[in-house]
C-alpha cells in the first residue's frame, strides 16, 4: 500500500499590521529560543526590522542576516547561519521566501513565511525556485508551518509585484488542463480534489478582477489568499502540477532566453494566453482579464523581443520533459511558435 504526507501550514494569519503580532504567533506556536529572520536590504525596512522586534520583545533571540539573491549560494550562506535556530523567517519577497524555505527544509528547522509582496504562489507551496546559472530550477521543500501576511505591507508593494501573482493565480487554468490531459493519455496521478481547490482559486479570482486596484488592502489580501490556495493545492496533489503546465514552462524556457526575463508571474501570464489557444479553450477571456488588473499581455509590456517569445515557445517541451503538456514530446516549430503568438497578440 502507498503512503503520503500532505504538508499544510498549521496557522495562516493575514491583515493589515499583522507583522507585529509575529512575536506573540510564533510564542502561541510553542517556538522558544533563537529565531533566525531572513531578509533582504530592502525588505529589512519594509517588514524585517518589524518583525524582529515583535520577536524580541517576546522573549526571543533573533538573528537576522541579508541575502540578495535565490541562488544555492545564498541557501548555504543561511545554512550555515541556522545552527542552534529553533526557527525560521523569510521576510521578503519570493527570493527570500525561497532561500529561506529551502536552507530550512535541509536543516530540518521549522519555517515561517512573512511575504512583503505577493507576486507568486511560493508563498506557502511546498516548492522553491533557485538559480541554477541557465536560469531557474525549480525544487521540493517542507510547507511553511506557518504564513503571516501582512496586507497592508503587500498593499504597499509596487502594483506590478501583485498583477504578476494574480497572473500566476489564472495559470492555474491551463495547469489543470495539462495534468488532465496527460492523466488521460498517460494514466499519469491525478487528484480531483487538489485540481478542483486549484480550478477554483482560480476562478474566483479572476471573477474579483475588477476589484484588484493598486494600493486597497482589499486587493492585496483577496490575491494574497488566492496564491496560498494555490500552494495548498501543490501540497495536498504532492506534485507542482494544479498550479504548473505548459504555461510554467513556457516562462522557465524565457527565464533561459531572453536578455532579461520579466516577474515570474507576468511571464505565466502570456504563457496561460497562449497555451489556452492551443488547449482550444477560451483565451480572449483569459488575456481581458488579465488586461483588467493592468497585468502584462504582451512581449513588448514586459519588454522582451519577440524572437525571445518564438524561441522560448520552440524550447518549452524539454523544460522538465517528465512533464507531459499540451506541448507534447516534440514541441512547436518556428512557424507554429510565430503563428500562435501572432494569433493571440502576444507579439
Amino acid at each position: 500500500m502507498d503512503f503520503r504526507k500532505i504538508q499544510l501550514p498549521r496557522e495562516i494569519h493575514t491583515g493589515p499590521g499583522i507583522i507585529n503580532g509575529t512575536g506573540t504567533i510564533c510564542r502561541d506556536l510553542r517556538f522558544k529560543g533563537k529565531v533566525l529572520v531572513v531578509t533582504g536590504s530592502n525588505t529589512l525596512k519594509i517588514g524585517g526590522e518589524t518583525a524582529v522586534d515583535s520577536l524580541q520583545n517576546t522573549g526571543f533571540e533573533v538573528e537576522c542576516i541579508i541575502i540578495n539573491n535565490a541562488s544555492i549560494d545564498s541557501v548555504s550562506i543561511v545554512q550555515d547561519t541556522i545552527k542552534d535556530s529553533s526557527l525560521v523567517l523569510g521576510v521578503g519577497g519570493g527570493k527570500v521566501i525561497d532561500v529561506a524555505k529551502l536552507a530550512s527544509t535541509q536543516s530540518g528547522v521549522n519555517f515561517i513565511s512573512v511575504p512583503t509582496a505577493a507576486s507568486h504562489d511560493g508563498i506557502a507551496s511546498p516548492r522553491v525556485s533557485i538559480k541554477d546559472g541557465g536560469g531557474s530550477v525549480s525544487l521540493p521543500a517542507e510547507s511553511p508551518i506557518g504564513v503571516i501576511a501582512d496586507t497592508r505591507i503587500i498593499s504597499k508593494a509596487p502594483f506590478r509585484l501583485l498583477a504578476a501573482g494574480f497572473g500566476d493565480v489564472v495559470s492555474n487554468h491551463t495547469a489543470v488542463m495539462d495534468w488532465k490531459l496527460a492523466y488521460r493519455l498517460l494514466n499519469e496521478d491525478f487528484s480531483d480534489s487538489a485540481a478542483a481547490l486549484s480550478l477554483m482559486t482560480a476562478k474566483m479570482t479572476m471573477k474579483s478582477a475588477d476589484a484588484i486596484k493598486e494600493g486597497l488592502i482589499e486587493s492585496s489580501e483577496l490575491v494574497v489568499k488566492a496564491l496560498i490556495s494555490s500552494g495548498m493545492a501543490i501540497s495536498i496533489a504532492g506534485t507542482s502540477r494544479p498550479a504548473s503546465g505548459s504555461e510554467h514552462k513556457f516562462s522557465h524556457a524565457l527565464d533561459k532566453v531572453a536578455p532579461k526575463p520579466a516577474l515570474h508571474g507576468e511571464q505565466c501570464g502570456l504563457g496561460t494566453i497562449m497555451m489556452m489557444y492551443l488547449h482550444g479553450g477560451d483565451w480572449k477571456y483569459i488575456k481581458d482579464t488579465l488586461k483588467t488588473v493592468k497585468a502584462p499581455t504582451t512581449a513588448d509590456e514586459i519588454g522582451i523581443e519577440p524572437e525571445y517569445i518564438i524561441k522560448a515557445l520552440t524550447i518549452a517541451h524539454t523544460i522538465r520533459k517528465e512533464r507531459y503538456t499540451i506541448l507534447g514530446d516534440r514541441g512547436l516549430t518556428k512557424d507554429a511558435a510565430e503563428t500562435l503568438a501572432t494569433i493571440t497578440g502576444v507579439i
